[in-house]
């Protein structure tokens, strides 16, 4: 099921109106901030792009009692790829995006009716190789509101908002190692309930809350 109202204000942005100006992150909390300034300074990973296609997915963080979240989806089983896993809202580059943000914008309204107005996008993440065989590229988003979020159907079982404080709880993470790219591979599984978090979406979390970690523990002044 694909929202209706948003196709065309997000095919009329450029990444300079989408990378969010400094009037928005004027209102932001210092933390969201420093993640920005960081990912400003942060060079991020690019890969070879022969004979690869193209995916963007969302990082949304959003803070609640104090706490900091990512919104994370539960995908279905009737999507072509990654059935029944844990995932980021974002999809496949759509001829019409001109920006892979607008990639990850519009895969957020279609999945789960995230509208691109109520995030903030903080920054480009390091670039990922998936196991279908294309290139993902991380957008940092911050959110100031969760409301009448809406999943599609036929791809989001559930939407779900995850505490960065599993990522951090070594007792919930087990490691196995596994053949990716022609080579063995650590392969990071999060226990978060009954559901695990694990695979592609797992590897960016934690490469990216290694990346922020200096600045949690320099406090939100």
């Amino acid at each position: 099921m694909a929202h209706c109202c948003s196709g065309r204000f997000l095919e009329s942005l450029q990444y300079s109106q989408i990378v969010s100006p400094q009037e928005s992150m004027d209102c932001l909390p210092p933390l969201a901030r420093k993640i920005s300034a960081l990912l400003g300074s942060h060079t991020p990973r690019k890969l070879n792009p022969a004979n690869k296609g193209r995916a963007a997915v969302l990082m949304p963080i959003f803070e609640h009692d104090r706490d900091l979240y990512f919104l994370l989806t539960l995908r279905t089983d009737k999507v072509e790829t990654h059935k029944n896993q844990i995932s980021f809202p974002g999809g496949v580059r759509d001829p019409k995006d001109s920006e892979l943000v607008q990639t990850a914008l519009r895969e957020s309204w279609e999945e789960v009716g995230l509208a691109a107005e109520s995030v903030t996008i903080l920054g480009e993440f390091d670039e990922y190789y998936s196991i279908t065989d294309l290139i993902v590229t991380p957008f940092v988003g911050w959110l100031d509101s969760l409301s009448r979020l809406t999943p599609s159907p036929d791809e989001v079982q559930e939407i779900l908002r995850v505490p960065w404080s599993i990522f951090r709880n070594d007792d919930l993470l087990r490691i196995e190692m596994r053949r990716r790219f022609e080579r063995e591979m650590k392969i990071y599984f999060y226990q978060f309930g009954e559901k695990e978090v694990w695979g592609l979406t797992a590897q960016i979390i934690r490469d990216f809350l290694q990346l922020i970690e200096p600045l949690e523990h320099s406090g939100s002044d």
